[in-house]
């Protein structure tokens, strides 16, 4: 079995737009000039208009560190730290409190930033790596900074911290996602994975587990980084709330311990804010009751009383109050609970392309992968990530949703049967009214209709030939109901001209007649298992007239061909 290594040293990295940091390094200082990137200019089109409009454009500039700061710029001055980092004008607390995490980490942290500063071969360039599927990729900027006054507008150092790789690490951030205004708002684990090359798991705090601090505490043995979200608030946004918590935020778990209190234990947990300000202000909390009656002699360890963005709670105000702990390991020691802790991930690796406007809402023509997973004694974690390659999406485009699911199949050869389909048509396509499920005369007639090994059920290939129709039927139904309200008997033609796997296919207005009183109900209407049973044994029969005659116009067939024929399908 293959053991985990660091995915830094065995895979080769990309160079983001083909830009090489020590070619175009080497340039400037052979010129005497600082590095302008061309790539990702300091204009309007590299904010977005989402962030700034109006106004604020035009009063907008972008400075370089030496020209922002009172003192000599430092890239990382006495370590990196997560007090290094404050949050500007754009919402994105989710990179920012991976990043936060990323801080405690200084070995994976040196990885990202790499060794560089304003004083040795300065010309302006830095360069940095993020993980995006399935390998590194190394962003070079220049480090003109957008500026509004003379402060900047996103990520700044804290005051009398003249520490520029937040400001710099963002702007490499915002590059690779195509501008400033896509770091607004994002997902949590997208930010951890971008950052390690690692797995993320999730904790529903809203399901209270009990092993809570453990889960903490061992992640951060790790090494592992961890993030947390609060809620959405009344209103669309984040706003303080009374208890000094932020709505709809990301917040970096730091430490979690078990602490004596009066005259027992209590389990509490320290978060910290990327606005590097505004903290809880429950219990526990800077300056609280809680700190000034414990006699834990672990208390000035723990206990910092400052406006820093950093403090503790208690772990049932923290369960009470967000609604999930982002994991990301390393190491699987967070799944398995430190049972095993010398064993490391075996990962498996499936690449295929979805081109949208092929496959987008249509399941069936989407990428499947089959994997097996044996039972074992000891337990084992199982973890299936998805990821899409970004494809050169435009600074404003809209976003489309994407998801995935991980479904069981049946062990036993994977054929299913009549039986088996019916549960699953009913599950996954049960959208009608009341009584529009799928019979179990409806499931054999299609089991028939599509079982070219005439064996009762059907194969994987069999059951993805009929997925396709059936996704598609879904939709020729969908887009006639939705112009009329409903689908009627008189709709059958109009489902027959627009079915893709019918074309080449007539049908007479006396058939069309026939198949009303057929498919319809006693008021006219045509149901959704109706309308798939129609317009696949419309398919199945035309298709066996072509391939049984000689001629194209007619066929022979003896009295036992005719009778099998009929009386299956």
């Amino acid at each position: 079995m293959a053991h985990y290594s660091d995915p830094l040293a065995e895979t080769s990295i990309t160079k983001f737009k083909d830009q090489d940091f020590n070619s175009l390094r080497d340039h400037c200082l052979s010129r005497g000039k600082w590095f302008m990137d061309e790539t990702f200019p300091a204009e309007a089109s590299s904010i977005g208009q989402k962030l700034l409009q109006g106004k604020n454009l035009s009063t907008l500039k972008w400075m370089r560190p030496k020209d922002l700061s009172r003192g000599p710029p430092h890239f990382i001055l006495q370590g990196a730290s997560r007090f290094d980092i404050q949050q500007g004008r754009a919402g994105n607390c989710w990179f920012l409190a991976a990043l936060g995490s990323l801080t405690q980490n200084p070995r994976c942290l040196q990885k990202i930033l790499m060794d560089q500063s304003f004083s040795h071969q300065y010309a302006g360039i830095f360069h940095f790596r993020f993980w995006q599927c399935g390998h590194w990729v190394e962003v070079v900027v220049d480090d003109r900074l957008p500026v509004m006054g003379k402060e900047c507008l996103f990520v700044h150092p804290r005051k009398g911290n003249q520490e520029f790789w937040p400001c710099l690490l963002e702007k490499a951030y915002a590059k690779l996602q195509g501008s400033y205004s896509h770091l607004h708002y994002g997902y949590l684990p997208d930010a951890l994975v971008d950052l390690t090359g690692g797995v993320v798991t999730t904790a529903n705090l809203y399901a209270s587990p009990s092993n809570l601090l453990m889960m903490v505490k061992m992640a951060a043995k790790a090494g592992s980084l961890m993030t947390c979200a609060t809620p959405k608030g009344p209103t669309d946004g984040s706003e303080v709330m009374e208890n000094g918590l932020v709505s709809q935020h990301a917040y970096t778990v730091t430490a979690a311990e078990q602490i004596q209190y009066r005259t027992g234990w209590e389990e509490i947990i320290r978060l910290w804010n990327p606005w590097g300000n505004t903290e809880w202000r429950g219990r526990w909390r800077d300056g609280s009751r809680e700190w000034q009656e414990t006699q834990d002699p672990r208390k000035k360890l723990l206990y910092h009383n400052k406006e820093d963005g950093e403090f503790w709670m208690s772990c049932q105000d923290f369960q009470e109050n967000f609604f999930s702990l982002f994991i990301c390991n390393q190491i699987p020691i967070t799944l398995d609970h430190g049972l095993r802790p010398h064993e490391r991930w075996c990962p498996m690796i499936f690449k295929n392309q979805v081109i949208l406007g092929n496959s987008a809402g249509e399941p069936g023509r989407n990428a499947r992968y089959l994997f097996s997973v044996r039972e074992s004694q000891g337990g084992d974690n199982v973890v299936v990530s998805f990821t899409v390659t970004p494809q050169g999406l435009k600074a404003e485009e809209e976003a489309f949703p994407l998801s995935f699911q991980v479904i069981k199949v049946d062990a036993q050869g994977l054929d299913i049967d009549a039986t088996q389909l019916q549960s699953l048509l009913n599950q996954e396509f049960l959208t009608g009214p009341p009584g529009d499920t799928f019979s179990f005369d409806e499931c054999r007639s299609i089991v028939a209709l599509m079982d070219l090994k005439v064996n009762g059920r059907l194969d994987r290939e069999e059951f993805a030939r009929l997925w396709r129709r059936l996704v598609h039927c879904q939709h020729v139904f969908q887009n006639i109901q939705k112009s009329s309200g409903v689908f009627l008997s008189s709709d059958l033609g109009k489902a027959v001209e627009n079915t893709d796997f019918l074309i080449g296919i007539s049908i007479s207005s006396e058939l069309l007649d026939l198949m009303t009183l057929r498919y319809s109900d006693s008021t006219g209407r045509v149901s959704f298992p109706s309308l798939v049973c129609f317009l696949m044994r419309l398919e199945a029969m035309a298709k066996t007239f072509h391939n049984l005659s000689k001629d194209g116009k007619g066929l022979y067939l003896t009295e036992m061909e005719w009778m099998n024929l009929v009386m299956y399908n």
